[in-house]
């Protein structure tokens, strides 16, 4: 069952239209850095995600994830995916944008975009944030997550990005490659796509699915490629 209150939450910020979003924020341990959106799985804004957040920080960027299930949180799959359909798109869209804000805005960030990293279902917002905020985001990572292509209007996209996806996945790979090429096509910034011999949420270390290998190859891969091209 999803724990109301559960998700850590340390800062808030004002959404588009004028409500309030809720959030976890690190600081480097340098105090400053080039700004992050890291975006949460279906489970919701877990322990996971804030350690995430923290890696990411300990790595030198001020990392942020929004909690777009307004604190609820689960370890149920059939849960996990009923949150996920109920989160109303425009909602969360106004919870990412304003975290694109705060860290825009923010006196520790010292880039003039910001990068984005999702996973799971977060992926696919990572993808839909980049192309709904053009030129603010400078680098998109999305890990085993995809939205739907019929529907996504693409052209917004122009943010360096870089896919990490899983062998053994509910995602079509030909589904996936073909977005890549398109984007390859579009797009005068790096593009890359990096597959694993993994299964989808290869990366989320408190799961089944967690290989240590490819968690390894791709943090590391994804960490290089934010530096590079968020500025």
């Amino acid at each position: 069952m999803s724990d109301p209150g559960a998700a850590p939450q340390n800062t808030t910020f004002p959404r588009p239209g004028g409500e309030e979003g809720h959030g976890y924020l690190e600081l480097p341990p340098a105090g400053h850095g080039p700004g992050l959106v890291v975006v949460q799985e279906w489970w919701g804004l877990t322990e996971h995600v804030a350690d995430l957040v923290r890696r990411f920080a300990a790595e030198g960027f001020v990392a942020l994830a929004p909690d777009l299930y307004g604190g609820r949180t689960t370890h149920d799959g059939e849960e996990a995916m009923r949150l996920m359909q109920e989160l109303p798109v425009d909602r969360a869209a106004r919870d990412l944008a304003g975290a694109v804000d705060l860290l825009l805005g923010h006196e520790a960030v010292t880039s003039g975009t910001v990068g984005v990293a999702g996973f799971c279902m977060g992926g696919a917002f990572a993808l839909t944030l980049a192309s709904q905020q053009g030129d603010r985001v400078g680098a998109v990572a999305p890990f085993y997550g995809l939205p739907d292509p019929s529907s996504t209007d693409w052209s917004g996209v122009t943010a360096a990005v870089q896919g990490h996806y899983a062998q053994v996945d509910r995602i079509d790979l030909d589904v996936v490659r073909r977005v890549f090429d398109d984007l390859r096509e579009r797009l005068d910034v790096p593009v890359e796509l990096h597959v694993y011999e993994a299964q989808h949420a290869f990366v989320n270390d408190t799961g089944a699915a967690y290989d240590e290998a490819a968690a390894t190859l791709a943090w590391g891969r994804a960490v290089e490629f934010l530096r590079e091209n968020v500025r």
